[in-house]
C-alpha cells in the first residue's frame, strides 16, 4: 500500500514500491542545504498538480498489472541536484534556452557530423595520397585505418561501463576533445617531414617505349619517410578513443531524456548526421587533393600524374579545430535534462521481463560503481539471449555496410566500365539518400506506428528479408568490354579465362612493360592495356575535349574495319542495358539495410534493464565491429580478389587488380550478401521468438505520471532514477 512521507519532510503522496521516503536521509543525520529544501507551499502545489495525498501516483489495478515491472524502478530524493546548462557556477539564463533534448541533439549531431566526415570520409579519400606522400605500402595504410576500430573496441568496455554511470555528457565532450587532438596529430606528418619534392622522368610520360631504350630498373625506394606511418598510427588511435562515447553514451542520453516514442527519432536524427559526413568528408577531401599539396608553391605537375599529391592535411587541421569548438557547449550540458526523470517507468515498462536475481541486481543503486561488478554486468548481458542475437543480427548487417561501402565503388567501376572518381560518385548518390533516408525513415516509422518490443523487431524481420530478396539482382551482371590480350585476342578471338597475352606483332617493335598501365580505347571499340600495347608512336594529340588521341596504332590498323587506327585515353564505354534495373536495386538493398538500423538499436535498448544500457551499447559495438566492421571488408575483399583478371605487376611481385571478370565478381557478391543476410535474418527471427514482453505498455503509465512541467519546476523537487 502507499506509504505517505510525513512531518517536516512533506514529500510527495508515492507507492512504496517506487519511492523512497527521504525521512530516512534527514534521520540518518544528512543535512540538507537551506537553499535546497523546498518550502511548504511549493509542496502544497505539488500535492495540488498530482492529486489529493490520499490517493496513490497509480491506480490500486495498475499498481497490481505492473509489480513485477515496477519492481525494476526505485526513486530517491536526489537532493540539491543541477539540472542547469553551464560550467561549473557560470550558468547564465540565456544559456538555458538550449537546456533540451533538440539543443543537446543539435550538437551530438554536429560531432557525429564531425567524427564521421573525419573517419569516414577524409581518411578514405585521402589514404592514396598519403601512401604516395610517405612511402606506404598498402597493407601499412590497411593497418593505419584499422588503427581506429582496434582503439574502439579496446576502450568501448571501459567507457560504457563507468561513463553510463557517471556524467554522460562530460564523457561526451572530452571524447570529443580528444578526436580533435587525434585530427591534429594525423595532419602533423605534414608540418615536420619537410617539402615535398620530385624529379620529372620525361622518357615516362608517353606510355610508349622503343626497343633501344632499356629497361627501368626496381629499386627499393623505401626511406625514412614510411616511419610517419606510426604518427598516423597514433592519430587514428585518439580518433578511435574520442569517438567510442559518441555511439554509446551519447545514444542513451538521448533516450533517457525523451518520451519512449520519440527516442527512434531523436537516434535516427544522430544516426543520419553521422551518415552524412562522410558524403561531406568525399566532397571536401576531393576539393582539398585537387590543390598542390605545398600550398603556394609551383608545381609542373598536373592533378592527372601519378606523382601529385593534393593537400591532405588541410581538411583534418578544420576537424580539429571544430571539434574543440563542439566539445565546449557538451561540456556544459547536465547530467540530466530537466524534465526527464518521468520517463523512467515508461521505459521499464517496454524492458523485457527479467530473471528475480537479475533484477534484484541491478535494481541495487550502487549497482555499477566499482569495478567490481564489471563481471556481473557482463554476465547478466550473456545470459539475455535477446541482447546476445540482436549483437549477432547487427554484426551481420555491419558486415554487409562495411564490406559493400568499401568495394561498392569498385563493383560500379568493372560493371559499368567507370573511371574511379565515376564510380565513387555514382556510389555517393546512391548511398547519401538511401543511407541517411533510410535510417531517418526508420526512426519514424517506429514512432509513427508505436512499435514497441517485439513489434521493432518484426519490422527489423520484415526490412532484413526485403534487402535479402533484393540482393538476388547480383544474378545479373554487364558484360565485360573487350580488351586485347586479357578477355579477347589481338586477332578478335576470345581468350580462355586465366590466360593472358598482351604480346602480339603488331606491338613486337616496342620494349612495353606491363607497370605503365594506361588504358585506352580504339576505334575498333577494343580497349587495350597502354598505347604500347596497342602499336600506338609516342606522340599524342590533345582534341577539344581535353581528351589524348593516338593516331596510327599499328594493332589497330590490322583490322579492316577500324578506319584510321585511332584511340582515345580511357577505357570504352560499356553498353550494359540492364544498368539502370541494377542500380534501382542495388538503392532499394541499400535503403531497406539502413532501414533496421535505428530499430534494431531501439529493440536492443528495450531488451536490457535501464542501469545497463550504456554498458549494453558498448559490448554491442565490440561485437559490431569485432565479428562485422573490421572482417567485413577483408571477407568481400577476398572473394573480390577471386574474380580478378589481370593483376598488375610491381617487380615481380602481385599489386593491386587491374580488370575484374564481370560475371564471377556478381556471382561472388552475391553468395556472400546472401550469406550475411540470411544469417541476420535468422538470428532476427530467434530473438524475436525469444523476447519475453512486459506486463504493461508504457502508455498506461504515461497516464499515470505528472506532467513534464510539474516534473521539472524545481531542481529540488527532481527525483532521481535507480534503475
Amino acid at each position: 500500500m502507499p506509504q505517505h512521507a510525513m512531518g517536516d519532510t512533506h514529500f510527495l503522496s508515492l507507492p512504496k514500491h517506487l519511492f523512497t521516503s527521504t525521512s530516512s536521509a534527514t534521520d540518518s543525520g544528512c543535512d540538507t542545504p537551506p537553499s535546497s529544501r523546498a518550502s511548504p507551499a511549493s509542496l502544497r502545489s505539488a500535492h495540488g498538480t498530482l492529486g489529493s495525498s490520499s490517493q496513490p501516483l497509480f491506480e490500486p489495478q495498475v499498481e497490481k498489472r505492473s509489480s513485477q515491472t515496477a519492481r525494476e524502478v526505485q526513486y530517491v530524493s536526489s537532493g540539491p541536484q543541477n539540472s542547469l546548462c553551464g560550467w561549473q557556477a557560470f550558468t547564465p539564463k540565456c544559456l538555458q534556452v538550449f537546456n533540451t533534448p533538440k539543443g543537446f541533439l543539435f550538437f551530438l549531431c554536429a560531432a557525429s557530423f564531425l567524427q564521421g566526415m573525419t573517419v569516414n570520409g577524409f581518411i578514405n579519400t585521402v589514404i592514396t595520397s598519403i601512401e604516395r606522400r610517405f612511402d606506404l605500402h598498402s597493407y601499412q595504410s590497411g593497418l593505419i585505418a584499422s588503427s581506429y576500430d582496434i582503439a574502439a573496441c579496446l576502450c568501448l568496455t571501459f567507457v560504457s561501463y563507468f561513463g553510463g554511470n557517471g556524467h554522460k555528457p562530460r564523457w561526451l565532450g572530452w571524447g570529443v576533445l580528444v578526436l580533435g587532438i587525434g585530427s591534429l596529430v594525423f595532419a602533423l606528418p605534414h608540418f615536420t617531414a619537410g617539402r615535398y619534392e620530385v624529379e620529372m622522368d620525361e622518357g615516362l610520360g608517353t606510355g610508349t617505349c622503343l626497343t633501344n631504350q632499356s629497361h627501368v630498373e626496381c629499386k627499393d625506394s623505401a626511406s625514412g619517410l614510411s616511419n610517419y606511418r606510426l604518427i598516423f598510427m597514433l592519430g587514428q588511435l585518439l580518433h578511435g578513443v574520442g569517438a567510442t562515447p559518441l555511439y554509446t553514451l551519447g545514444v542513451t542520453y538521448l533516450d533517457e531524456n525523451v518520451k519512449s516514442s520519440y527516442s527512434p527519432i531523436y537516434i535516427a536524427i544522430f544516426y543520419t548526421a553521422a551518415i552524412l559526413g562522410p558524403a561531406a568528408g568525399y566532397l571536401i577531401g576531393g576539393a582539398m587533393l585537387n590543390v598542390y599539396t605545398e600550398v603556394g608553391q609551383r608545381t609542373e605537375l598536373t592533378t592527372d600524374s601519378p606523382l601529385w599529391v593534393g593537400a591532405w592535411w588541410i581538411g583534418f587541421l578544420g576537424t580539429g579545430i571544430a571539434a574543440f569548438l563542439i566539445a565546449i557547449p557538451i561540456l556544459g550540458y547536465p547530467r540530466q535534462l530537466p524534465g526527464s526523470q518521468r520517463y523512467v517507468v515508461m521505459r521499464a515498462a517496454e524492458t523485457q521481463q527479467l530473471k528475480d536475481h537479475s533484477r534484484g541486481a541491478v535494481s541495487n543503486p550502487a549497482f555499477g560503481k566499482t569495478v567490481r561488478d564489471l563481471p556481473l554486468s557482463i554476465w547478466l548481458l550473456l545470459r539475455n539471449p535477446t541482447f546476445i542475437l540482436l549483437c549477432l543480427a547487427g554484426a551481420t548487417e555491419a558486415t554487409l555496410i562495411a564490406g559493400m561501402s568499401t568495394f561498392g565503388p569498385k563493383f560500379f567501376e568493372a560493371q559499368f566500365s567507370l573511371s574511379a572518381s565515376e564510380a565513387a560518385t555514382l556510389f555517393g548518390y546512391l548511398v547519401v539518400p538511401a543511407g541517411g533516408g533510410g535510417t531517418l525513415l526508420g526512426g519514424f516509422l517506429v514512432n509513427k506506428f508505436k512499435l514497441r518490443g517485439s513489434g521493432i523487431i518484426r519490422f527489423c524481420l520484415f526490412c532484413t528479408l526485403t534487402s535479402l530478396l533484393a540482393f538476388f539482382v547480383f544474378l545479373m551482371h554487364c558484360p565485360n568490354v573487350h580488351m586485347a590480350g586479357v578477355t579477347t585476342g589481338y586477332v578478335g578471338s576470345l581468350l580462355p579465362k586465366g590466360q593472358l597475352d598482351l604480346k602480339a606483332a603488331c606491338n613486337a617493335i616496342y620494349c612495353c612493360q606491363p607497370k605503365h598501365y594506361s588504358p585506352l580505347c580504339g576505334s575498333d571499340g577494343t580497349m587495350y592495356y597502354s598505347p604500347c600495347y596497342a602499336g600506338c608512336p609516342a606522340d599524342a594529340e590533345t582534341d577539344l575535349g581535353g581528351q589524348k588521341v593516338y593516331r596510327g596504332c599499328s594493332c589497330i590498323l590490322e583490322k579492316a574495319s577500324s578506319g584510321w587506327g585511332n584511340a582515345t585515353a580511357g577505357k570504352c564505354a560499356s553498353t550494359c542495358q540492364s544498368k539502370p534495373f541494377l542500380l534501382v536495386l542495388v538503392f532499394v538493398v541499400i535503403i531497406f539495410t539502413f532501414l533496421s538500423s535505428i530499430p534494431a538499436l531501439t529493440a536492443t535498448l528495450r531488451c536490457v534493464s535501464d542501469r545497463q544500457r550504456s554498458f549494453a551499447l558498448g559490448i554491442q559495438w565490440i561485437v559490431v565491429r569485432t565479428l562485422g566492421s573490421i572482417p567485413g571488408p577483408i571477407a568481400f575483399g577476398w572473394v573480390i580478389d577471386k574474380a580478378c583478371l589481370l593483376w598488375q605487376d610491381q617487380c615481380g611481385h602481385q599489386g593491386s587488380c587491374f580488370v575484374y571478370e564481370n560475371e564471377a565478381m556478381s556471382r561472388y557478391m552475391l553468395i556472400a550478401g546472401l550469406t550475411f543476410k540470411v544469417l541476420g535474418f535468422l538470428f532476427f527471427v530467434a530473438a524475436y521468438f525469444l523476447y519475453k514482453s512486459p506486463s504493461m505498455s508504457s502508455d498506461g503509465l504515461e497516464a499515470s505520471l505528472p506532467s513534464q512541467s510539474s516534473a521539472s519546476d524545481s531542481p529540488t523537487e527532481q527525483l532521481q532514477s535507480n534503475v
